[in-house]
């Protein structure tokens, strides 16, 4: 997919997102952000500093997968455009906790307001509440945006590769890098998997939902396979629904996966990532 090639409600998302960043950048300015960053870094053994700093999000999931077990992104996500409200009962902190219990390995907090009735303060009450590295999971544009998610607490941000052109989806990747965070990068084709494998990082996405039709297949990531070198970690997002998608994929050696949708439908999230990953 080229840049003019953007679906119309992705178009939709990123207009509305690059007005969201200039009206933050008017109320709270870059090198607002750029001090209180210096500030927290600078502060040593201060307990905030620590509980700020990077928690090593591809690294807790290449250990799961190094000790043979799947490598699981449990998403905190209230709705999306195309289903509406997915969880009235929405308390991420608690939904946090319970994933924790389950077996995740990190967590995946939707910050964007107007399109998936996400917020920042839920990836803070999310990443406050357990262990767990997060990502930040919103449209990323902006370097505005990487140095307020590090702020933020995020441990690693989202990168789609439909929205971004080559330099900036290398400066974004390479500003998060320097601030201690890793990077998913977003595909859903061989082409946007090749502009990805040009930047430094670990993580690759493939998203299995198509973003023109929103049709989910599975076969997205098991068609770019053969693409990924095996110094990358793939991460499969969207469509993993029963324990035969799991099997099928981990027979495939993916074993990392981003899962949302899913679990917010569930009564208790946490039970339900338990029972589709580490049931025996």
């Amino acid at each position: 997919m080229t840049m003019a090639e953007i679906p119309d409600i992705l178009r939709k998302i990123m207009d509305r997102k690059v007005a969201e960043v200039t009206e933050r950048r008017q109320r709270r300015p870059y090198a607002v952000l750029e001090a209180e960053l210096r500030s927290e870094q600078g502060g040593g053994q201060d307990a905030a500093a620590i509980a700020l700093a990077p928690r090593g999000f591809a690294a807790a999931l290449q250990a799961r997968v190094a000790a043979g077990q799947p490598a699981v992104i449990a998403e905190i996500k209230k709705a999306s455009p195309s289903k509406g409200v997915l969880r009235e009962d929405f308390h991420p902190a608690e939904i946090a906790r319970g994933y924790e219990l389950g077996g995740a390995a990190c967590l995946s907090v939707l910050t964007d307001r107007d399109f998936f009735q996400g917020g920042d303060a839920y990836l803070q009450e999310a990443r406050a509440a357990c262990r767990l590295p997060v990502i930040r999971k919103d449209f990323i544009l902006d370097p505005y945006q990487v140095l307020e998610a590090r702020l933020l607490g995020a441990d690693c941000i989202l990168l789609i590769a439909a929205c971004l052109d080559d330099t900036r989806m290398a400066e974004l990747n390479a500003q998060a890098l320097d601030l201690g965070m890793d990077v998913l990068i977003e595909v859903h084709d061989r082409a946007e998997l090749e502009r990805a494998l040009a930047l430094p990082g670990k993580l690759i996405g493939i998203n299995n939902r198509d973003l023109r039709s929103f049709r989910v297949s599975l076969d997205t990531t098991l068609g770019l396979l053969d693409a990924i070198p095996p110094e990358r970690l793939l991460v499969t997002e969207s469509g993993i629904l029963s324990a035969a998608d799991v099997a099928l994929m981990r027979g495939h050696g993916v074993h990392a996966f981003l899962v949302g949708e899913a679990f917010m439908r569930a009564p208790d999230p946490g039970a339900a990532l338990g029972r589709l990953f580490f049931a025996s």
